[in-house]
C-alpha cells in the first residue's frame, strides 16, 4: 500500500494539494491508494474533494500516531504546531502501519500551502 501524507494550511486548494503529490511522485510512477492527514484537517472539504477527485481512499490520523513517527524532515514549525518534523512524512508513515517507509520525502506545493511525503508500507 502507498499512502500519500499531507499536511497543508486552511488557504489550500485542492490544487495546493494536487502540485504537492505531483511533486512527491517526481521519478516514481507509484500511485497512492490513500491520502493521510492530521485528523482535524481530515474534514476540511479540500482535503475530502481532493481525495475524491484522485480516487484515494481519506485516512485520519490521531496526533499520538503522528507524533510517534521519525521524520527524515525537521521543520521547526511543524515541531512546534504538532510535535513532529513534517506532518507530511509523519501522516504518511502512521497511515501506511507498522514497518512502513518512506518513498519520498516532504516537498513543498509550489504555492506553499500544501507538503506532501509517500510512504509503503504492507497496511490495506
Amino acid at each position: 500500500m502507498i499512502v500519500a501524507g499531507f499536511g497543508f494550511r486552511s488557504r489550500a486548494t485542492v490544487q495546493s494539494l494536487q502540485g504537492a503529490l505531483s511533486a512527491a511522485q517526481v521519478g516514481t510512477p507509484l500511485k497512492p491508494d490513500a491520502a493521510a492527514t492530521i485528523r482535524d484537517k481530515a474534514e476540511a472539504p479540500v482535503f475530502l474533494r481532493f481525495a475524491a477527485d484522485q480516487n484515494l481512499r481519506p485516512v485520519a490520523i490521531d496526533d499520538a500516531d503522528l507524533q510517534r513517527q521519525q521524520t527524515t524532515t525537521q521543520s521547526a514549525a511543524s515541531l512546534a504546531a504538532r510535535e513532529t518534523g513534517s506532518m507530511a512524512e509523519a501522516a504518511a508513515l502512521a497511515a501506511a502501519g507498522p514497518g512502513a517507509r518512506l518513498i519520498a520525502p516532504r516537498v513543498v506545493s509550489d504555492d506553499g500551502m500544501a507538503t506532501c511525503a509517500l510512504a509503503q508500507g504492507e497496511t490495506t
